[in-house]
């Protein structure tokens, strides 16, 4: 098993020490490494990362900042030269804090942490089902995946339909797309993502959930096609 990889720091030096620590590691993949917040952001919206190496002061965008904009968060060691950001640190979550400079065994260490948790998550997931967590008014709410019957553009929200109920959540429909299992949900429409799992009958206008009719794009139809035929 190894865990994909991405290094962001603005020293290229710290970045090749870091990068070359990960790829003499028998456990990790080093994806990429990235000088500034901005370049590592758009590699992990086409790259699926397990692990962040993070510097925390960066120019523009710091550590903290780039983490508050990420919708889903990889596990994170932060990799910085001062102690005083330790605690902060930890209200994100941190696998771990290494300090530079930094010593192999100290590295190790942590990539180990990393992995035991890796796992521990991997377990906890193939026991309880695939879910993902919701802001709606306020509250944080888990989800189960297979629960979810379609997501519907909704204004600047969408609304996540389920066998129980539906909730309006702050996103995007690219971001919401990003989270699920390619092999379950399709975008059949630039405002509907429908669980292929839920799909009763479809023709060339729509696919129907039930009662509901949700209409389907000309071009995507073979998406649904084509996800319905390897389901």
């Amino acid at each position: 098993m190894k865990l994909n990889c991405v290094v962001v720091d603005d020293s290229s030096i710290q970045r090749m020490i870091i990068a070359k620590l990960v790829n003499n590691h028998q456990n990790l993949h080093l994806i990429g490494d990235f000088s500034n917040a901005i370049e590592a952001r758009s590699c992990m919206s086409i790259h699926n990362v397990d692990l962040i190496f993070l510097d925390i002061e960066m120019p523009v965008i710091s550590g903290f900042d780039f983490l508050d904009g990420l919708k889903v968060k990889p596990q994170i060691i932060f990799i910085t030269s001062k102690a005083e950001y330790a605690m902060k640190a930890f209200d994100y979550d941190a696998t771990d804090y290494l300090q530079k400079p930094i010593a192999i065994d100290r590295f190790n260490a942590s990539v180990k942490r990393a992995i035991d948790l890796h796992l521990l998550k991997k377990e906890n997931k193939e026991e309880e089902g695939e879910h993902i967590f919701i802001k709606s008014n306020l509250k944080k709410l888990k989800i189960f995946t297979s629960k979810i019957k379609w997501i519907e553009a909704f204004g600047d929200y969408v609304r996540v339909v389920t066998e129980e109920d539906s909730n309006l959540v702050l996103s995007t429909m690219k971001s919401f797309e990003n989270d699920l299992s390619k092999e379950k949900f399709v975008r059949v429409h630039k405002s509907y993502i429908i669980n292929i799992d839920k799909v009763e009958r479809f023709n060339s206008k729509f696919a129907e959930i039930g009662v509901t009719k949700i209409p389907l794009s000309r071009h995507k139809k073979e998406d649904l096609v084509r996800a319905l035929a390897f389901s």
